[in-house]
């Protein structure tokens, strides 16, 4: 995966010129989303395909340290009303999503990454986490300011959630090989313009590493 990271900045020169790509770091209070990993998303054959299946083993990894240090805990699931009623231009656009319903398992969060209770599900209709949900609301209640995400797709729902929780004023770590795509071209193109512009770019490794050396210092959840 280093190897994979260190690619993704061949091209970075002209925006180091220009001052992009600089570090935000991690917050106090971390969270985690875990975007669309669904039975449809690890599917090849629905809306799967890439690397999203290895990304899915990564990130049981990440969960479980996530879960280990009681950072909050957010799903999303594509969730369409069973008669289309609710169909927007994102479904107008990708009309197979409107199969993604609150019954099929399709829908449902894959076996390796089943929510625990107290964690949230949000159901969602556009590419963003934060687009329609009370999902900001929900990650300032508990004192979040910096949001790692994982996810699939990474040029699709993951990226529309970085950009849209840097928007809303959070720190956000993109962990690198937590995030899948149908392709490597969206995926790794997606991965160097966040960086550059709105996350950190970090392995789950690194994550766990920098936030315990945080959590050490006695910076973290005070």
């Amino acid at each position: 995966m280093a190897d994979e990271v260190s690619s993704i900045h061949e091209d970075g020169e002209i925006y180091q010129r220009q001052g992009f790509g600089n570090r935000s770091g991690i917050g106090h209070r971390p969270a985690l989303v875990i975007v669309d990993f669904v039975n449809g998303f690890a599917d090849p054959a629905a809306f799967g395909g890439g690397n999203i299946r290895e990304a899915i083993a990564e990130t049981q990894g990440l969960l479980g340290f996530a879960r280990s240090v009681s950072w909050p805990v957010a799903f999303t699931r594509v969730v369409f009303a069973d008669d289309a009623s609710d169909a927007n231009v994102f479904s107008r656009k990708v009309p197979s999503l409107l199969s993604l319903t609150e019954e099929n398992p399709q829908s449902a969060v894959v076996k390796e990454l089943v929510p625990r209770l107290g964690e949230l599900v949000l159901r969602k209709r556009l590419p963003s986490a934060f687009a329609g949900t009370d999902f900001a609301a929900w990650l300032s209640k508990r004192n979040v300011d910096t949001l790692v995400v994982a996810g699939a797709t990474t040029s699709g729902c993951v990226r529309a959630t970085v950009v849209d929780a840097m928007g809303s004023g959070f720190l956000v770590v993109v962990a690198a090989d937590c995030v899948g795509d149908r392709a490597e071209g969206p995926h790794r193109a997606n991965l160097f313009d966040m960086e550059q512009k709105y996350a950190d770019l970090l392995t789950a490794q690194d994550i766990r590493k920098s936030f315990l050396e945080k959590y050490s210092a006695g910076g973290a959840n005070d």
